[in-house]
């Protein structure tokens, strides 16, 4: 239950990095555009590769990797905000939901861990 929501909540903030890629790139904003969506996208592709992991090191592998890239995420974020090219609105909102994918990742990572013991 926990993974499948961990999967959808990734996949709903794929689709918001790309919408707020889209609004970037209207405004000619090519740099930290480019960064965010990779960084962004990729939470979600890792947590979907780790549901067909070769074992259970490789899974946590692959979640440790979906929470390199939320942290890498939350930075553009912020970096995002200070910089003026999106509101403190979209910024909060975006990183709430960067935050909670990254306590679900921690704690998903310390369970893999303690079951492959």
């Amino acid at each position: 239950m926990a993974e499948s929501k961990l999967r959808e909540l990734s996949l709903e903030f794929s689709v918001d990095i790309i919408a707020l890629v889209k609004y970037l790139k209207s405004g000619k904003e090519s740099i930290i555009s480019n960064q965010i969506g990779r960084s962004g996208t990729s939470i979600g592709a890792n947590i979907h590769e780790a549901q067909y992991a070769q074992g259970k090191k490789d899974f946590v592998s692959k979640l440790e990797i979906a929470l390199k890239e939320a942290s890498e995420t939350g930075y553009w974020l912020e970096l995002l905000y200070r910089t003026g090219y999106i509101d403190e609105q979209t910024y909060k909102s975006l990183s709430s939901k960067c935050a909670s994918l990254r306590a679900m990742l921690i704690a998903s990572c310390k369970t893999a861990k303690e079951n492959t013991k």
